[in-house]
This record gives C-alpha cells, sequence and structure tokens, in this order.
C-alpha cells in the first residue's frame, strides 16, 4: 500500500500554512496532483488517501478530491488501481459522504479509531455481498453463489460490478478445471 499524506501534499501544492481542505480550486490543485502521483504507481497498486492530520474538509473540496477522483477511477482512468480513505475523523467522514452520495459512489474507508467501512452510496445487496467478502477476506462467484443462494450469473454480477467500483481486487488463479476469479478485500 502507498500512503499519499494529503497534509504534506497540501503544504507543498498550497503552501497557505493551513491543514483545513476548502474551496475547489485548493480541492482542484491537491486531486491534480493525486492524480500525477497516481499515474506513476504499478497496476494493482492499493493507495491510501491519509486525512489523519487534516483538520476540516468542506463539501466543494471533497467533491473536487474524492467524488471526482472516484467518479474518474470507477471510469477506468488510472487503470487497475485501488484508492481508499485513512485516518478520517467523523467531521471528515460526513462532507465526504455527502459528496460521494450526491454522485452515487462509494469508497472504503478506516476511521481514526482503525474501524474500516464503507463511505457513499452503494446498493443493499452489493453492500451485503461486499460485507461478506470483508468477513472472508476473499471469494470466487462459486462460494458466493453457495453462501447466498444464489444463481452463478448473479454471483458473477455482483462481484464484478464490485470490482469495476474499486472496492475489491480481482485476482486470477490457474486451478485444474480452468481460470478461476478470486475477489479480496482491500
Amino acid at each position: 500500500m502507498t500512503t499519499y499524506n494529503l497534509y504534506k501534499l497540501l503544504k507543498e501544492e498550497l503552501n497557505n500554512g493551513s491543514s483545513d481542505l476548502v474551496t475547489r480550486p485548493s480541492g482542484q490543485a491537491i486531486r491534480e496532483r493525486i492524480e500525477r502521483d497516481i499515474a506513476k504507481e504499478k497496476q494493482g497498486d492499493l493507495i491510501a488517501l491519509d486525512f489523519s492530520k487534516i483538520g476540516i474538509i468542506d463539501y466543494s473540496c471533497a467533491d473536487e478530491i474524492v467524488a471526482k477522483l472516484i467518479s474518474r477511477l470507477w471510469a477506468g482512468e488510472y487503470g487497475d488501481r485501488y484508492v481508499i480513505l485513512t485516518g478520517l475523523n467523523e467531521n471528515q467522514k460526513e462532507n465526504i459522504e455527502v459528496a460521494l452520495e450526491r454522485k452515487d459512489l462509494a469508497i472504503m474507508a478506516e476511521m481514526q479509531d482503525k474501524e474500516k467501512i464503507l463511505v457513499g452510496s452503494l446498493n443493499n445487496y452489493l453492500k451485503e455481498t461486499l460485507n461478506l467478502i470483508i468477513k472472508k477476506g476473499r471469494i470466487t462467484a462459486k462460494e458466493l453463489s453457495d453462501a447466498m443462494e444464489l444463481e452463478s450469473n448473479t454471483s458473477g454480477m455482483r462481484l464484478l460490478n464490485l470490482y469495476k467500483k474499486r472496492l475489491v481486487k480481482r485476482i486470477d488463479k490457474v486451478t485444474e478445471s480452468g481460470k478461476v476469479w478470486i475477489y479480496e478485500k482491500i
């Protein structure tokens, strides 16, 4: 996992002495820096955006940094890379969640107390599937079908949707019966 210290990026990009992420132009400058850095990371890498030294993040900055970044991640603009948020406090989570929900987006996050949560908007059936993956650590479509009593194409689509949203990683494994996709928590 590669961690991007947002406080450090804030100092480098804006040099204004603040620990707060406020205003859309500030958010745009930080997001553009993150995007330049993400392009240098290897395919399959997990990037953590660390909010632990950030004070507040207002809605416009949350929208500019997190929502736009996740929207582009889901669109495949960053290849096979994954992003999580870390070090969030409750106020930061609330503003980020509003920005994500307005665009029907979601991301995995780790709060300051190390609790791992989903932030944003996700269909209930995908939440249920994601929770099972988090609990088990990894799962195949067959295992999901058996565990939730689903048709195989339904379990496959659920897992594919979670992967496309970069909420789980997908790795391929060659077995005696052929290639199998394994989906694992990030």
